[in-house]
């Protein structure tokens, strides 16, 4: 299956990308079968330069882009880009560890025995003398 994706380059610190077409199994960085643009976020501007007829074209071959390249042609005006976006939330994750916690405790801690009802009659007054 085709991807359309980010293949990072340039120093540390100073990250920029390519914008491939790559069969999903290649490495990252490895072959890809057409360049179709570019993207720059170290810049003040956040250069992205993109073909915009080429990704058309692959889509239309069944390339998928990834989550990310997703979100950035939403904002460049592709349409129906929300289907590839995926929403990550470490909080969902998190709080599904939190609630499995509180039922291995419960399930760890052993039933209390059921008291016996309180009877009904008064205490009883002690006098002192």
């Amino acid at each position: 299956m085709l991807k359309i994706r980010l293949s990072r380059t340039g120093k540390t610190r100073q990250e920029s990308f390519r914008i491939v077409v790559a069969e999903h199994t290649n490495a990252v960085k490895g072959k890809y079968t057409e360049l179709v643009g570019h993207y720059q976020p170290a810049t003040t501007e956040k250069a992205l330069e993109i073909k915009r007829d080429r990704i058309e074209y692959w889509m239309s071959k069944g390339a998928k882009p990834s989550s990310t390249l997703a979100a950035l042609l939403k904002k460049k005006g592709f349409g129906n880009m929300e289907k590839y976006i995926e929403i990550r939330s470490t909080k969902t994750k998190k709080k599904g560890a939190e609630e499995a916690k509180a039922d291995a405790a419960k399930a760890a801690t052993p039933a209390a025995p059921a008291k016996a009802p309180a009877t009904s009659t008064p205490p009883v007054e002690s006098k002192a003398a």
